[in-house]
């Protein structure tokens, strides 16, 4: 193995020494082996190294399974419609902040359905700008 040197707030070392004490991990180290193996499972192809991995991950995640993005369960499609609608009508109107507080009233900025609603509000935005641009000419 090769070591390597982390640097952690003491508020997330306090919460890693819990699950330590907690008997979820043997240590530290191997609390740190198994968040970076995890990850690297989660955003890439990679099959852990780490002994027993699936039982630690099972036992970790027993009543709260991370999502991946392939399990992604948007809502009723019928909400969407109606804010997407609204943020429309908003844009068109020219209410460009309007319709951006709604989109993240409703949605994290990471969510491609803000996302998209935000690029329907660009489309406006620069439409609004464009007009501007010949009223002055």
């Amino acid at each position: 193995m090769v070591k390597s040197t982390v640097r952690f707030s003491e508020t997330v070392m306090d919460r890693v020494e819990e699950l330590v004490e907690g008997e979820t991990f043997s240590s530290k180290s191997e609390f740190q082996r198994f968040a970076v193996e995890f990850v690297l499972s989660e955003i890439d192809d990679y099959e852990p190294e780490m002994l027993d991995f699936e039982d630690v991950r099972d036992e970790v995640f027993a009543d709260n399974t991370p999502q991946r993005r392939e399990e992604f369960v948007p809502e009723d499609d019928a909400e969407f419609y109606q804010i997407a609608a609204r943020v429309r009508q908003f844009a068109i109107r020219g209410e460009i902040e309007t319709a951006r507080d709604l989109i993240d009233t409703h949605y994290p900025a990471t969510d491609p359905r803000s996302l998209l609603l935000d690029d329907i509000v660009e489309t406006y935005r620069a439409r609004e700008q464009a007009d501007a641009g010949l009223a002055v000419e």
